[in-house]
């Protein structure tokens, strides 16, 4: 657990070694979906290397009757990127003050954890051994809910504008998986769409598609997870 009263700020988080074990271990940061919490993707430790500390943080906003969610969202998974903003840099003010603690720090989102993942990635490349995105998508700094379809492709101000360093990813070109089902019910196509173009320009893409998981993660995709971790972090 945090120590709430030394970081007043700092998130709950469920740690998969107690502190006195993780020395020259490396740390991997786990990103629950909308709706779940720190327990959500704790079943997948036990399938993990162990080379790696867990960290599984629960994300800020309360929902009823149960859950969490890292930013509000509308009915069409629309969210203000003003509270976007805010999210990510509360996470990577965390996020920072464990760094340097650990060999190294990864991370791994599922659904929007994958949103808050890649975004912690788009402001500090170099920070991050890898990243691991399941079953989720990128943040389009244009998507603002509050302006027109026509004018967002072509806005260079708002909250987002400037806030992301795509330039420095593209040129670091980090190691990212990113494993989904095609016929995945709850990430839109636009946001697949965005995500694919993305990824594809700026990072050294793994991209794995699983037939049959729907919104989930399954166990296939679990082993090569765990593979590519072990690879890709020594």
């Amino acid at each position: 657990m945090t120590d709430t009263a030394a970081q007043p700020l700092a998130p709950y988080v469920r740690w998969s070694r107690p502190e006195a074990e993780r020395d020259g271990t490396h740390l991997l940061v786990l990103l629950h979906g909308y709706g779940a919490d720190e327990n959500d993707l704790f079943g997948l430790v036990p399938e993990l290397p162990d080379k790696f500390t867990i960290a599984s943080v629960r994300a800020p906003l309360a929902m009823e009757p149960s859950g969490y969610t890292w930013f509000p969202v509308s009915s069409t998974m629309q969210a203000s990127p003003l509270a976007v903003r805010a999210a990510i840099e509360d996470l990577q003010e965390w996020v920072a003050t464990q760094r340097p603690n650990f060999a190294s720090t990864s991370l791994l989102g599922f659904s929007m954890g994958m949103a808050m993942a890649t975004s912690l990635l788009r402001r500090e490349p170099e920070a991050y051994a890898c990243l691991v995105g399941l079953s989720g998508f990128v943040v389009d700094p244009a998507a603002d809910p509050e302006t027109s379809p026509e004018s967002a492709a072509e806005s260079t101000t708002g909250p987002l504008a400037g806030f992301f360093q795509d330039e420095q990813v593209k040129a670091l070109k980090p190691k990212v998986f990113w494993g989904r089902d095609q016929e995945d019910p709850i990430i839109s196509a636009d946001k697949v769409e965005y995500t694919h173009a993305w990824m594809n320009e700026h990072v050294n893409l793994t991209k794995v598609l699983y037939a049959g998981i729907g919104h989930s993660i399954g166990p296939q995709e679990l082993r090569h997870v765990g593979e590519f971790l072990d690879y890709i972090v020594t």
